[in-house]
């Protein structure tokens, strides 16, 4: 049975690069593949495989002292290939990075042995209902790339015009949010890792009251499923593209091509890019608007052309 495991952990690793060699040796013997990020700060990773080698490789994880509380989440995968490799991944990646997520602000990062220091409060998904029963003016604040917003996102929510997230810091000072520094904020991402971080930067350039979706929209779609606050697909940073969390899921995205309503995502046509866009199945594979070569913006392209992951895990 394919699945895959996406997790996390804020702990202060004085190796990284042993914590790296191990963590590469273990997937290896286990026929494991994803993406696995390691610092100074802690893990940060998505891997695929066959069920009990990913059980195998949760057990032994967790056998570190700082990755005892490992915050796992569990998803199907799309399958196995022969040799009983994951097919939602093209390969291994364990690498060794001064952030496990990219802000561009290693600096304002502080952990301790129980996590991140100085985020956003913690909200379980009940607990998040509570505080909306409660009061009138809180905000969704998107912690993702805006691409991902497109096929997915909580009603209402603000989504900022980030193409990656080393852009959250130059858009928090940018004064466009200034109006919600005095509201109750509630940052959400796929499974918790990004609000970690995006919660602590908002709240030391003066947001006052700010909140992190605990386990991220993974852990509100399993709590709720489609009958929640969540509208659309969640995107997923391996080959499945995206998933949903019931039959009834809505579909928002619109094709970037014809405007036909699609969770389908592709990068751009163009080799050279990795913008993410909306594309049905009729019109294929697109090129984004500054690869469009003189054609008008939007224009199928015929061709085959691969999907690139991202260089990050599932976040």
């Amino acid at each position: 049975m394919p699945k895959i495991l996406l997790y996390y952990a804020f702990t202060p690793l004085p190796d990284p690069e042993a914590v790296r060699l191990w963590q590469r040796d273990l997937c290896s013997s286990l026929g494991l593949r994803g993406r696995i990020l390691i610092s100074k700060d802690g893990i940060n990773g998505t891997v695929g495989g066959e069920l009990d080698a990913v059980k195998r490789y949760l057990r032994s994880t967790r056998e570190y002292p700082g990755f005892r509380e490992l915050d796992a989440k569990w998803s199907a995968g799309s399958g196995l290939d022969s040799d009983g490799r994951s097919l939602d991944f093209p390969k291994l990646s364990v690498k060794a990075r001064e952030e496990i997520v990219s802000f561009g602000a290693p600096a304002e990062l502080r952990v301790d042995e129980h996590g991140v220091i100085g985020g956003g409060e913690r909200l379980a998904p009940r607990e998040l209902h509570e505080l909306i029963e409660a009061r009138d003016d809180v905000v969704f604040f998107d912690g993702r790339n805006r691409f991902e917003a497109e096929i997915g996102r909580f009603r209402g929510a603000v989504v900022p015009d980030v193409a990656n997230t080393r852009e959250f810091v130059a858009e928090l000072e940018s004064g466009a949010y200034d109006h919600l520094k005095d509201k109750p904020v509630v940052t959400y991402c796929t499974g918790g890792i990004r609000c970690e971080v995006l919660s602590g930067l908002m709240k030391s350039r003066g947001f006052q009251e700010v909140y992190q979706l605990d386990g991220g929209i993974v852990r509100y779609g399993e709590a709720f499923g489609d009958s929640g606050l969540w509208e659309g697909s969640l995107y997923v940073f391996d080959g499945r593209g995206s998933v949903t969390f019931g039959e009834e899921a809505a579909v928002i995205g619109r094709c970037a091509g014809c405007g036909a309503g699609t969770s389908r995502m592709r990068n751009c046509a163009d080799p050279s890019c990795r913008e993410q866009l909306v594309v049905c199945e009729e019109c294929d594979v697109l090129r984004c608007a500054a690869h469009a070569n003189g054609a008008a913006a939007g224009t199928a392209v015929r061709t085959a052309v691969g999907t690139a992951a991202p260089d990050a895990p599932h976040r």
